[in-house]
């Protein structure tokens, strides 16, 4: 039975792969420390001790019948031996082969790769060795933002390489407005499959992410970037999106026309109603543009909670409406 982890806790199938894969590790470099391995596998010492001494508990029929696998980590290095049944290592999986390669031709498709033959190769090398666990990758289409074309990214990689601050007019849909700052560049990444600066934002004092679609102009200013000592890159494996406790907590319900607001703006909370329906829970610093929202979405969406912000969404909506009387 596969043991129920908790936050943060492998499950007995995570370490089943680890064993699987640590001997054919330790085996294809004779020998290797312990610190070494306990790194490539992202794992404390302590716990490479734990899945070493579970393997010395291992019997496999290969060679002989009932042969234990033979290891030693005396004086922090790794030696296996009578292992050659599990000595090579594993197969990708069909989800895992279709991962990578799908990573690997999304990084493709970023100019600042310059000269991509390495990464073809590989790619290629890969497609040969996955065989038919790679072929459904190929059913996937990769597509990165750009907005402005590749200008953009072209600039923000020449401002990390030059160590010069950027002047950018942004796009902030939480407010449906643009805004103008000074950002000191820290490095360009993706994250399912958007491109995003991530920079020291002069006018927020602080470490923000912008989306390269979002990015209406660009300029590379002759000023050096100076990123504070304290600024720490984001944990982009986690929310991108990160509310303050103190914002205003915002409950809309929308129409299955208006469910595209659920996939559009990050929501805390979303609720299957019936008739194809959605209730969604999000917050927001300012409500303008919830108001604008809501008057736009019609009948698809209305307005649950805050009471005030609902009230003032029926009065202009009265009011537009007279007009039309």
């Amino acid at each position: 039975m596969e043991g129920r982890a908790g936050p943060g806790r492998p499950t007995a199938t995570d370490r089943l792969q680890r064993l699987l894969a640590l001997v054919p590790y330790v085996v294809s470099r004779n020998v290797v420390g312990m610190a070494e391995t306990a790194a490539a596998f992202g794992i404390t010492e302590q716990e490479l001790v734990d899945d070493l001494n579970m393997l010395w508990c291992v019997e496999l029929r290969s060679p002989d019948p009932y042969c234990p696998i033979d290891l030693s980590y005396e004086g922090g290095e790794i030696v296996v031996s009578e292992a050659e049944a599990m000595d090579r290592p594993l197969r990708l999986g069909v989800d895992e082969a279709c991962a990578l390669l799908v990573g690997l031709r999304m990084l493709a498709e970023l100019p600042s790769i310059g000269d991509g033959s390495a990464l073809s190769r590989t790619i290629a090398k890969l497609e040969a060795a996955a065989g038919n666990a790679g072929s459904p990758s190929a059913q996937v289409a990769v597509q990165l933002d750009y907005l402005t074309g590749q200008s953009v990214t072209a600039q923000v990689t020449e401002a990390l390489s030059h160590g010069r601050r950027v002047h950018i007019a942004y796009y902030v849909p939480g407010r449906d407005e643009a805004t103008e700052r000074d950002v000191d560049p820290m490095r360009l990444l993706v994250v399912e499959g958007r491109s995003y600066l991530e920079g020291w934002c002069r006018r927020a004092e602080a470490v923000r992410l912008f989306r390269l679609d979002r990015i209406l102009a660009i300029q590379i200013l002759d000023v050096a970037a100076e990123v504070p000592a304290e600024a720490e890159h984001r944990d982009v494996d986690g929310d991108l999106f990160r509310p303050s406790p103190q914002d205003v907590l915002v409950v809309l319900e929308l129409a299955a026309a208006g469910k595209w607001v659920a996939e559009y703006y990050p929501c805390e909370q979303v609720e299957e109603l019936e008739d194809g329906r959605k209730r969604i829970t999000l917050r927001t610093p300012d409500t303008e543009w919830v108001r604008r929202l809501a008057l736009r979405l019609g009948e698809d969406g209305r307005v649950i909670s805050p009471p005030e912000l609902a009230d003032r969404v029926r009065e202009d909506a009265g009011a537009a409406l007279a007009h039309y009387a």
